[in-house]
C-alpha cells in the first residue's frame, strides 16, 4: 500500500466511508483497508448519515466527494483529469468494442484498428509505398 493510499483511506474514513466503498474505490481488498484502519485507529462505527439524504458518492481516482445534480446525467469522477487518471491505470476494465480485423492493402499482412472501420493500410510506411511506389503491384 502506497503513501498516498494510507492518506486517501484516512481521509474517506473520517468522511464516514465503510470499508468496501473505500475498497472499491482504491482498488484494494476489503481486508486490506480493514487491517490498516484497526491498526491506525481508523476502526470504530462510522457518522452515521440522515434518512433524507442520499450517501455521498466519492471519486474513485482521488477520493474527494463528487456532487451529483439533480436531473442531469449521473458523474463518477470529481474531474477529467482523475477520469483519465483512473482509466489509464485500469485498462483491463475497458471494455473496447470497436476494433476491426484487415489485410493491408499493400503488405498483406493482418492487422486490426481500433475505432476506424474504413482502414486499407497496417502502417504510414505501407501507404507512402502504395501511394507513391505502387504498392505491392510493382
Amino acid at each position: 500500500m502506497t503513501d498516498e493510499q494510507k492518506t486517501r483511506i484516512f481521509r474517506m474514513r473520517e468522511q464516514g466511508m465503510s470499508y468496501d466503498a473505500i475498497a472499491e474505490s482504491l482498488s484494494l481488498s476489503k481486508n486490506t483497508v480493514k487491517s490498516y484502519c484497526r491498526r491506525n485507529n481508523l476502526s470504530g462505527r462510522r457518522k452515521q448519515e440522515s434518512d433524507d439524504a442520499k450517501p455521498a458518492e466519492f471519486c474513485p481516482n482521488c477520493g474527494k466527494p463528487v456532487r451529483q445534480i439533480p436531473g442531469r446525467k449521473h458523474i463518477r469522477f470529481c474531474s477529467s483529469a482523475c477520469r483519465q487518471e483512473w482509466w489509464n491505470s485500469h485498462l483491463d476494465q475497458v471494455h473496447r468494442k470497436a476494433v476491426y480485423d484487415f489485410t493491408c492493402a499493400c503488405c498483406g499482412r493482418p492487422f486490426s484498428a481500433y475505432g476506424n472501420a474504413h482502414r486499407k493500410y497496417c502502417s504510414h510506411a505501407c501507404y507512402i509505398k502504395a501511394r507513391f511506389k505502387g504498392g505491392a503491384d510493382q
